[in-house]
């Protein structure tokens, strides 16, 4: 049964980054598939034929639909075990989930002073307190999790899980807006821009002619 991944542009879409990074790190085979974000209401419509919710990503699985990153990152860790998306011992998967959950509601000063845009050249921005605060909180995140439990890789958990694609779309945020980081954090952010997956979505998102105004403010 093959997996179809609705996915908006490439360049924009830290939502749709993240399920994408989790498929192509596990190696799961699946289809891709493109719907311009902010264009017409054809395109809308084509989301909305696929999940009610109105937006991207959703997974198409059969007659099984998800949609939400997280949603369908916890999907594929119990639709292919194997793939061992989340790390095996209990207590170290509940501090990966736990950090995922974080990602997932948490940081919005920072997700709106610093959208992520690939294509935007590397230049640094005054942030708000908050945004700081938010950036000091993900470098201590980091930086434990590396501390605690990277001994057998240079993910947050040794090796690639479902954590590291949760904060994949953070690591162009620190570099595109160059905000600055600790060694450590910066050790992190190399293994993370020298991962196959996460070069493979930057030179396609870099390939995107597509233009979306209200991203492009700052």
């Amino acid at each position: 049964m093959s997996l179809t991944l609705f996915i908006g542009n490439k360049n924009y879409s830290s939502w749709s980054m993240r399920p994408w990074m989790a498929l192509k790190a596990a190696n799961i085979p699946f289809e891709e598939f493109f719907i311009p974000l902010y264009t017409d209401a054809a395109d809308k419509q084509r989301i909305l034929s696929v999940t009610k919710s109105g937006k991207v990503p959703a997974l198409a699985d059969g007659d099984v639909t998800v949609w939400d990153s997280l949603a369908i990152i916890e999907y594929l860790a119990e639709r292919f075990p194997d793939a061992n998306l989340w790390p095996e011992d209990r207590a170290i998967r509940a501090q990966a989930r736990s950090i995922s959950a974080e990602m997932h509601s948490g940081f919005m000063p920072l997700r709106n002073e610093c959208g992520m845009n690939i294509h935007r050249p590397i230049a640094s921005k005054k942030l708000s307190d908050d945004a700081m605060a938010n950036v000091a909180r993900i470098q201590q995140i980091w930086t434990d999790c590396r501390a605690r439990y990277g001994g057998e890789g240079p993910y947050l958990f040794g090796r690639f899980t479902a954590a590291d694609a949760m904060y994949a779309p953070v690591i162009h945020r620190f570099r595109t807006y160059d905000i600055p980081v600790t060694a450590p954090v910066r050790d992190y952010m190399t293994a993370m821009l020298e991962n196959p997956a996460f070069q493979k979505w930057t030179e396609d998102a870099l390939a995107e002619t597509l233009v979306i105004d209200k991203f492009e403010s700052d």
